[in-house]
């Protein structure tokens, strides 16, 4: 037995045993003391083996005020009164993991609690004033925490779990066992004034923490490096969960997003693969990124696809029985796969084995992947796990012959170092004879598929399940044009975002021209589906951007102009209100305001209207949530609807909005006004430090910000990293949000410049590598391709 006397003072930090503060609806400031400790934090807080092999059975103890209550993983045993005015709290021992987990909270906090079907006690803790905001999470903790433990076949092992809204916090959520932390916004529900993505993004992190009880708490990686054991599972399994638990939130509609997300970072040569060394905790840190979490989802759901739901969910359930209270590496899920799949080959009729499947027509062929032999997951997944970036498939049609062939996809088109690369692609494809999905795993550089017949078109990765894009040579690609043109339903909303996405890649890496793809984009005005309407504007508004900021002779008003003639009419469509589906509402918002934000006359009318009506009301007129993003929008533009904003931002009754107002607030024409907003996001008082990150990026998204942004990162760099860590996500989303849109070969030099002024723990960080491959890339990309937009604009 070892015992160490130690003490320390509160971290001022996001991080170890730190301070947070709040104020009540009077005003009074009032502290409490929570822990954040993945991945190297634990350490700051008592004296340990900091490292997630080394799993312990913890016993903790805590002396406290009266008026306080301290809260950990397991339940409280019994509470000694040591004086007057000190209680010493004894918690039960803890079940064996790793220290990263572990967790304390001392606070005046209220809570409300349910128990679940399986018995486990649910409790939601929040600040006392916000606990009439705790309902909605506490029914979605208990729906998932039941759906879970009957889906993985184990019993959630701890007597309860809680779930804690932290008025401070630097990311979104946090796992630890039996009493996951979150940051307010991601917790805090108010039926009357939050919006329909709030619902969704709460929903889906309540899914993601409880996913780690088992992924990550049960069964813990074995070192950072595969991290995405964690968080790829995690993140992966809120679709598998919530499409079950809360059907009504269509959530199969938004797992494209994701893909097209990790493979803009992935793109890039600065990328890394899914499983990679990492040895200090900065390094730790930057693993915590897209690639881990969003392309780590993106390939398990195209390997769950290929091996059916039945056999991958068999697969997790060995793997989680066999190896839980331990720790794991890539080969050891691999293998459990593998096993899963042996008697392979049958029929394939049963997608629906665990009620998550794409809702679309297609029918699936029986002809799987390879009749009856082994399958070895482990060699196919290690291509997708040990490289980086992912494939771009050629298709070719001849006659009945299909060619294809594989290369690595590289931005810029040309990089001697990619030839390397080999995927074993598990292809999908359906054509215009057929929209039974056909399958092939494409194990070579190239490689034939013979059709029973000739067909008008054919359209690979079906719903893009599998993550990889598709060039269709010849006139491959006029066909599909043409199909959207005349008749774009027939093929499924996650096809036709497929290809939107997909064309406009292609241009980045000369395969094709920028006109080939704005001639795709004109079908966009009679689309009336989510995900494409939200991919074309995912494509346009960024050159939109970049070529705004260059105030080149009128082509970007044409631009903007030809974007918003596209959603003009699904915009007219409207109506100003919270009705519809938890998609349709999404759509409502998007779409209102980039027609606000790009001047859209009817819509900035309207938001007037609403905003003036509201001020007048001094702000007690209820408006519908969903056009709340447009209509502050709108009112910060002038300095009285600037100020009147502020002063509602910083009431008690606004907390569920703060992040809609300060978007609003970050959109004024005035640098004193930006200047301010940042500054204060630094102090903390006002605005929370939680929230500087993206009141920096959005500044910098501002044409009148852009500089503002960019010289207060400079200047603050030191304080920035101080509060959120080197190689935190906070720090890249900075790094990487300030620089994204500079196209000009003297932006590049500033930002080379800068940080090759830093030491070098913060000059060699990936998102400095990501931030200056980007910049390099919009430089090409605007040198390519902005003469023919303009003539194409012209003609069109």
């Amino acid at each position: 037995t070892l015992s160490i006397q130690y003490l320390a003072n509160l971290s001022e930090s996001f991080h170890g045993f730190y301070k947070s503060t709040y104020r009540t609806r009077e005003g009074e400031l009032r502290v409490l003391a929570a822990t954040q400790f993945e991945p190297t934090a634990a350490r700051m807080a008592f004296p340990c083996f900091d490292e997630p092999a080394f799993k312990a059975r913890f016993s903790i103890t805590i002396r406290r005020e009266p008026k306080h209550l301290a809260l950990s993983n397991m339940p409280i045993v019994k509470s000694v009164n040591i004086t007057p005015w000190l209680v010493e709290d004894h918690f039960d021992t803890t079940v064996k993991m790793s220290t990263y987990l572990v967790a304390f909270i001392v606070s005046d906090f209220k809570s409300i609690s349910k128990v679940t079907t399986h018995g486990v006690k649910i409790s939601v803790y929040t600040v006392p004033d916000k606990i009439n905001q705790a309902d909605y999470a506490l029914d979605a903790a208990v729906k998932l925490l039941d759906f879970y433990e009957d889906y993985f076949s184990i019993p959630y092992p701890l007597p309860k779990q809680d779930l804690a809204a932290i008025p401070d916090f630097q990311s979104g959520a946090m796992e630890n066992w039996g009493l996951t932390t979150y940051r307010e916004s991601v917790l805090l529900y108010d039926p009357e004034k939050s919006s329909a993505s709030s619902k969704l993004g709460i929903t889906m992190t309540i899914a993601h923490e409880l996913a780690h009880q088992w992924f990550g708490n049960l069964v813990t990686m074995e070192w950072w490096n595969d991290l995405w054991l964690n968080e790829g599972f995690a993140k992966f399994m809120e679709f598998v969960s919530v499409s079950a638990t809360h059907p009504e939130l269509r959530v199969e509609d938004f797992f494209l997003r994701r893909c097209f997300g990790a493979m803009a970072v992935d793109a890039l040569n600065s990328s890394h693969p899914i499983s990679t060394p990492v040895e200090d905790p900065a390094q730790i840190l930057e693993m915590f990124d897209t690639v881990s979490y969003e392309k780590g989802s993106c390939v398990l759901n195209m390997l769950r696809d290929y091996l059916t739901a039945d056999v991958f969910k068999t697969g997790l359930v060995q793997y989680l029985q066999k190896y839980s209270y331990q720790n794991t590496k890539n080969e050891d899920l691999w293998n459990s796969m593998t096993n899963a799949s042996i008697p392979f080959g049958s029929d394939k009729n049963d997608l629906q084995g665990d009620g998550f499947c794409r809702k679309s027509p297609h029918s699936s062929s029986n002809a799987h992947w390879t009749k009856g032999e082994t399958l070895d997951v482990r060699a196919m997944m290690d291509t997708w796990t040990l490289q980086k970036g992912f494939p771009l498939v050629t298709v070719t049609v001849r006659g009945k012959n299909v060619h294809l062939q594989q290369e690595r996809y590289v931005k810029g088109g040309d990089s001697p170092s990619s030839s390397g690369y080999l995927w074993h692609i598990p292809l999908t494809y359906i054509t215009s004879k057929s929209d039974t999905v056909q399958r092939f795993l494409m194990t070579t550089k190239a490689d034939v598929i013979i059709l029973p017949e000739e067909v008008e078109w054919v359209k690979f990765n079906v719903d893009m399940n599998g993550y990889y894009i598709v060039h269709y040579e010849d006139d491959g690609w006029d066909r599909l044009i043409t199909l959207l043109k005349e008749n774009h339903t027939v093929i499924s909303s996650n096809d036709r975002a497929s290809l939107i996405n997909n064309i406009f890649q292609l241009v980045r890496m000369k395969k094709l021209s920028i006109s080939k793809a704005f001639d795709l984009t004109l079908y966009l005005k009679h689309e009336r589906q989510i995900m494409p309407v939200l991919q074309g504007m995912n494509e346009l508004i960024p050159i939109y951007r970049l070529i705004e900021r260059r105030d080149m002779d009128g082509t970007e008003k044409q631009l903007k102009e030809y974007i918003v003639h596209l959603f003009k009419d699904l915009i007219d469509r409207q109506s100003w209100s919270d009705e519809g589906s938890l998609s349709e509402r999404l759509l409502r918002d998007s779409l209102l305001w980039f027609a606000c934000i790009h001047k859209y006359q009817p819509c900035v009318d309207k938001a007037k209207g609403y905003f003036t009506e509201w001020q007048k009301s001094d702000g007690t007129l209820s408006l519908p949530a969903d056009v709340k993003a447009a209509v502050y929008a709108v009112g910060a533009q002038t300095s009285e609807g600037w100020d009147f904003l502020l002063s509602k931002y910083r009431l008690h009754s606004f907390n569920v909005e703060r992040e809609n107002i300060e978007l609003a607030l970050s959109l004024s024409r005035s640098k004193d006004k930006l200047q301010w907003l940042m500054d204060q996001g630094l102090r903390g008082d006002i605005i929370r430090t939680q929230d500087l990150p993206h009141v920096i990026v959005f500044v910098a998204k501002n044409p009148s910000g852009y500089h503002l942004a960019w010289a207060f990162l400079k200047e603050n760099w030191k304080k920035v990293v101080e509060k959120f860590e080197l190689g935190s996500n906070s720090v890249a989303s900075i790094v990487t949000g300030v620089t994204s849109r500079y196209s000009t070969r003297s932006q590049l030099a500033q930002v080379k410049e800068f940080f090759s002024s830093l030491e070098e723990k913060s000059s060699q960080l990936r998102c400095v590598q990501q931030a200056i491959e980007t910049i390099e890339d919009n430089i090409l990309w605007m040198d390519r391709n902005f003469e023919e937009i303009k003539v194409w604009l012209q003609t069109n």
